[in-house]
């Protein structure tokens, strides 16, 4: 296994266990990013992450997970958008790829919502999808 991972200008270099992804993979709202940075400065620190992740689960067969975490794992895809940073594995990149990270306080529906082009169709529940 090599310790080499893309930096932002596209080139490798040594250092970097986890890759350097741009906002195509997931963005966040100005919302999303205000939220999250209350969040992180409630846990102590600026320096986390959001980890989102696809899972198997829910009525239409696949849900999000989302997790606050300190920093990204070897083989993860980090995206900083709006000055938070948002981090990904390689499989769950493959269903999140063009989603947008929103927050609403609706207060039925509230919370972190993802909008994800590549969901096919959506549970009447609104947190599984299927692609």
């Amino acid at each position: 296994m090599s310790d080499r991972a893309e930096k932002p200008n596209g080139q490798t270099g040594p250092g970097l266990p986890y890759k350097i992804g741009s906002e195509k993979l997931i963005a966040v709202t100005e919302r999303a990013s205000q939220e999250l940075r209350k969040l992180f400065e409630k846990k102590g620190g600026q320096d986390g992450a959001l980890r989102v992740a696809v899972i198997g689960g829910g009525c239409a067969g696949l849900s999000y997970k989302m997790d606050m975490v300190d920093s990204p794992r070897p083989k993860d895809i980090l995206v900083e958008s709006l000055g938070v940073r948002i981090v990904v594995d390689p499989k769950s990149a493959l269903y999140v790829s063009g989603s947008k990270l929103d927050f609403s306080d609706d207060l039925q529906n509230g919370g972190f919502q993802v909008t994800n082009p590549n969901a096919t169709s959506h549970c009447s529940c609104g947190k599984s999808f299927s692609t």
